[in-house]
């Protein structure tokens, strides 16, 4: 593999590595790709104010989120599917991130189970729901997060429909039941992916093995689960999971301040500012950009989470000084793993790790906690 410097550089070693089909999945976004691309842009309206000659160190990167104080101000979002990019990737993502001391939060649409990386890595887990139509298939999720001794669930409110990712559609993904020629032949272009997948066995979702209503194979689960989403929920139904979920509660996808007021009324103990990637509404706010008033809206001491568009520390560094107290990484660790495996994640990781350490550093912070505390002094709107 040649030097890999940045996270584009692993964009482009998964981009050649895996099939097309699941590729676009990662990579894509709604309808045409605005909010995603605004994710990315609008970073450009904030300057980092730098500072000569004002710290002797390097900085301390530590800081607490979600109750735990942890090396990094990052940690690895849920991502779907994660086992088709590399065989048993959740397992991989989870070691590497156990490895790096940051938290790992497994997404409802996964190969491996919260059992499995219970047994397997240990250590603590996150898990993400999605809300089934059913309750009864939702409490028993909820089981097993408890089972797997999970501390925080992550509740994702912004998919009660799934929008139309349009890459996806001209690829069949979650349309296709079942593996066909022209699928077959676009996976025979990947042969090491194959191998890998041949090594791993057959995948699918571990989470529903005693559910044969879902289907067999992961294409047809993939598609049974997007098409059982709720897409009746309202803010009522929040009272409902937040009494049969007595940990730590983080409703996922706010995009406005009320919506955050909503979320703390309603018995969350943190939000992450998302708007899935730029994969649900189009044409909806940045998170950086809605991140500021979003702060302002819950008061300082609130855990507020940032996702969406994050591939530079000095973004991460932005999101920071603007009041986020801490940011999830998607597509950024879902590239590495698709590129190399456990070794990709770890360097996805210490990239931001590297990235931030050194904007800091010409910043003059001496640490994550003085960014977070005094952010005004080190962020200035373009």
């Amino acid at each position: 593999m040649t030097a890999i410097v940045n996270v584009e550089d692993l964009r482009k070693h998964a981009k050649r590595r895996l099939p097309k089909i699941f590729f676009d999945y990662i990579d894509g976004a709604a309808f045409s790709d605005t909010t995603a691309l605004r994710n990315h842009e609008d970073f450009d309206n904030w300057c980092l104010i730098q500072r000569v000659l004002a710290l002797k160190g390097m900085p301390d990167l530590s800081c607490e989120f979600l109750g735990t104080r942890h090396t990094l101000p990052i940690m690895l979002g849920p991502v779907g599917f994660l086992g088709l990019y590399r065989g048993r990737g959740e397992i991989l993502c989870a070691e590497a991130a156990k490895e790096k001391g940051i938290p790992l939060c497994l997404s409802t649409f996964s190969i491996a189970s919260l059992g499995t990386l219970q047994r397997e890595v240990g250590g603590t887990l996150q898990f993400q729901l999605y809300m089934d139509c059913q309750r009864s298939f939702v409490e028993k999720l909820v089981e097993s997060a408890v089972d797997a001794k999970v501390e925080t669930l992550f509740y994702t409110a912004d998919t009660a429909v799934t929008s139309v990712r349009e890459r996806d559609v001209r690829n069949g993904f979650r349309a296709v039941r079942r593996l066909n020629p022209t699928l077959i032949f676009s996976m025979m272009q990947r042969p090491l992916w194959c191998w890998d997948m041949w090594q791993s066995g057959i995948p699918s979702v571990e989470a529903l093995a005693n559910y044969p209503e879902f289907g067999k194979g992961i294409l047809e689960q993939a598609s049974n689960l997007s098409g059982r989403l709720d897409s009746s929920i309202i803010w009522e139904d929040m009272k409902w999971l937040r009494k049969v979920w007595k940990k730590r509660l983080v409703m996922k996808g706010i995009l406005n301040s009320d919506d955050a007021i909503k979320a703390i009324d309603h018995g969350a103990d943190a939000i992450v500012v998302s708007n899935h990637g730029g994969r649900q509404l189009d044409f909806a706010n940045s998170t950086i950009s809605i991140l500021p008033e979003i702060r302002k809206a819950v008061g300082k001491d609130y855990c507020v989470m940032i996702d969406g568009g994050f591939r530079r520390g000095s973004e991460v560094v932005i999101a920071l000084a603007l009041g986020a107290s801490g940011v999830l990484l998607g597509r950024a660790y879902a590239f590495g793993l698709a590129a190399d495996g456990r070794s990709g994640v770890e360097k996805a990781i210490e990239i931001f790790a590297k990235e931030i350490s050194i904007t800091m550093k010409l910043m003059g912070v001496p640490s994550v906690d003085e960014l977070k505390q005094f952010g005004d002094r080190y962020v200035r709107q373009k």
